[in-house]
């Protein structure tokens, strides 16, 4: 059977695919699988998670985030299966809190794929295997659940949260290049350790912007990043978020990741074409709108904007707009497509002095 470690070291094929064969293959048994839970307020459903977890899964963090039922206390006192381990915050630090706390103990006690799912029974954890199946075989760092590939899929899910998850999934394509992603609020997610501790190092937002925001800066770490199809579950929970709370702050937190992405991304850390096309698309609207604006205040009154003025103010926007439409075209084409953890898996294995194959 072939863990993790034993599929980063595997050199690509001529092809540019990694080689695999009946007799090496993945396996989930012994790849270091770990699932961590942020525990608030879901005592009634916690259990039923913890008996749903597969039996390939190595260890399960419950992570109690200053919960107000005692989740921690209760699963000490009611929870049988030795792979449960509890850690308890002593505030609370929100979803994104809790679960890069439950990352730090699960990669402590030796985790190397770390599944996140919420406590309230909402997802499946008959889909975590598919999950897990891009990192296991190196084709991602990062997999997260999407419920926007079938209609089907949609059916249990409230029309207020499929247009709202709409909404928000344009906005996450723009503000962390992750143009092929969708459903970026989707909690149920699989992350490679050697990843998640660059990303516990960054300054992650806490709360319900956790999953957006990570994103973001997997983006910065030109990490890859996998959608998997998955159906929508919804019950009797009661979620704690508040959608009128969340609008405003929301969208200034995509504004401040989308102007930061680009000035890292095109100005930054390289400079190609679409740098370029971004300062000229910039210029020419900002010529033309300052340059129409200008007429119109000095023109004498009744006076009609000869054909030239128009074409002297029309032409820069028109010519704007073409190079920033270029701009978002590179930025589409430019996600990233090659895994960063079979290189991160390497350099953890030359400082710790290990010989490479």
């Amino acid at each position: 059977m072939t863990s993790i470690d034993q599929i980063a070291r595997e050199p690509p094929s001529p092809a540019g695919r990694r080689r695999t064969s009946p007799a090496v293959s993945p396996s989930l048994e012994g790849a270091g699988v770990w699932l961590v839970i942020p525990c608030y307020r879901v005592r009634a459903h916690i259990l039923d998670v913890v008996a749903k977890t597969p039996p390939w899964v190595e260890g399960i963090v419950c992570v109690d985030d200053a919960c107000p039922e005692h989740t921690g206390d209760f699963l000490d006192a009611n929870a049988k299966d030795p792979r449960v381990a509890v850690v308890r915050l002593a505030k609370n630090q929100g979803v994104g809190g809790a679960t890069l706390a439950g990352y730090a103990e699960a990669v402590r006690r030796g985790g190397r794929i770390l599944v996140k799912v919420d406590g309230d029974d909402q997802m499946d954890l008959g889909y975590m295997s598919q999950l897990v199946a891009p990192i296991l075989l190196g084709e991602a760092d990062y997999a997260k659940g999407n419920r926007f590939t079938s209609v089907s899929h949609l059916r249990a899910m409230p029309a207020v949260r499929v247009f709202g998850n709409a909404a928000l999934s344009f906005a996450a394509k723009l503000s962390t290049g992750y143009w092929n992603i969708f459903d970026p609020t989707n909690g149920y997610t699989a992350i490679e350790a050697t990843v998640a501790n660059l990303v516990m190092q960054k300054r992650v937002s806490r709360r319900f912007f956790f999953e957006t925001d990570l994103l973001y800066h997997l983006g910065t770490l030109r990490a890859v990043v996998r959608d998997v199809p998955m159906p929508a579950r919804y019950a009797g929970e009661v979620s704690n978020l508040r959608i009128g709370a969340i609008v405003g702050p929301f969208a200034l937190k995509h504004l401040r990741n989308f102007v930061q992405r680009v000035l890292g991304q095109y100005f930054v850390r390289e400079f190609n074409a679409a740098s370029l096309e971004l300062v000229f698309g910039l210029f020419g609207i900002l010529f033309g709108l300052g340059y129409a604006a200008h007429y119109v205040a000095t023109r004498v009154p009744g006076q009609v904007a000869s054909a030239g003025v128009v074409m002297a103010a029309a032409l820069p926007i028109i010519l704007g707009a073409q190079f920033l439409l270029q701009a978002i075209n590179f930025d589409v084409l430019n996600a990233p497509n090659r895994p960063i953890h079979p290189y991160l898996r390497t350099v953890q294995r030359l400082e710790a002095g290990e010989p490479l194959p």
